[in-house]
């Protein structure tokens, strides 16, 4: 179980674009964000772009550390660059990352070694995922000159090689083809389900079919604070609309236009 309680964030900003220390515009990405991601669920987290959502991913997933709030994670407090969380976690974040001169294959193994586990262990696991994922033609190219799609399943089969109890993942589905999102939608009702494990799993979309389709519990985000939160039926009832869309566009943009820049020296 992941619980996120009045969470915060802010980022300097200079005159050059640079984001560093010193004086400048203070860009309050977070101000309060709070929710609750329950075992054996499925959490979407939706906002605009800008509303704060991947900074918090971020700040769950241990990379970046929060100005205030809390973070726990199965009952164990978050704290950037700490393994105390990490090693109960899969993260897929904005940043894919991979290692270009590395095959897939060698990519996934790489991480899932960082995480304790043997060559072997994590060899076995990587033949598991390619079948699910739909790895297999790629598994042993190099990584440089994939597609979107081909990076994005390298890089979710990475998150997941240790069989981590908590997942994060922001826009998963991004760069793959129908028949690869619906293959990863059903992966993620399996990791949801008891004979999955009956993972924690979070996750951001801009497709608002796959909220519908997957998510047990909705959290919309907007001005860096929780707006809305409750299932897919509640928030349809909250704003009395039937398409979900319609819901979430009421939502996330029917707030009051908040200040989310100021200027002042930090230290």
């Amino acid at each position: 179980m992941i619980r996120v309680e009045n969470l915060s964030k802010h980022f300097i900003r200079q005159a050059s674009g640079r984001w560093q220390r010193g004086k400048g515009e203070v860009v309050q990405a977070v101000k309060d964000i709070s929710f609750c991601a329950e075992d054996g669920q499925i959490t979407g987290l939706l906002g605009a772009n800008g509303a704060g959502k991947t900074t918090t991913l971020r700040m769950i997933g241990a990379l970046l550390k929060q100005d205030g709030g809390h973070i726990l994670v199965d009952g164990v407090a978050v704290q950037a660059g700490q393994q105390a969380t990490q090693a109960q976690m899969g993260v897929l974040s904005d940043a894919r990352g991979l290692y270009p001169r590395l095959s897939a294959r060698e990519n996934i193994v790489y991480y899932g070694v960082l995480h304790g586990m043997s060559r072997e262990q994590a060899h076995q696991r990587v033949d598991v995922l390619a079948e699910v994922l739909e790895l297999k033609p790629i598994l042993e190219r190099r990584c440089d000159g994939f597609s979107q799609g081909e990076k994005m399943k390298t890089a979710l089969a990475r998150a997941l090689v240790h069989d981590p109890k908590n997942i994060i993942l922001d826009e998963p589905t991004n760069g793959l083809d129908v028949l690869a999102t619906r293959a990863l939608r059903e992966f993620l009702r399996w990791l949801r389900s008891p004979a999955g494990g009956s993972k924690c799993i979070i996750f951001s979309t801009h497709i608002m079919q796959e909220v519908e389709r997957l998510c047990d519990h909705v959290v919309v985000v907007a001005h860096g604070k929780t707006v809305a939160q409750g299932s897919v039926a509640a928030l349809l009832s909250q704003v009395g609309a039937t398409d979900f869309e319609d819901a979430f566009v009421k939502l996330a943009f029917d707030q009051s236009a908040e200040p989310s820049i100021q200027t002042r020296s930090a230290a």
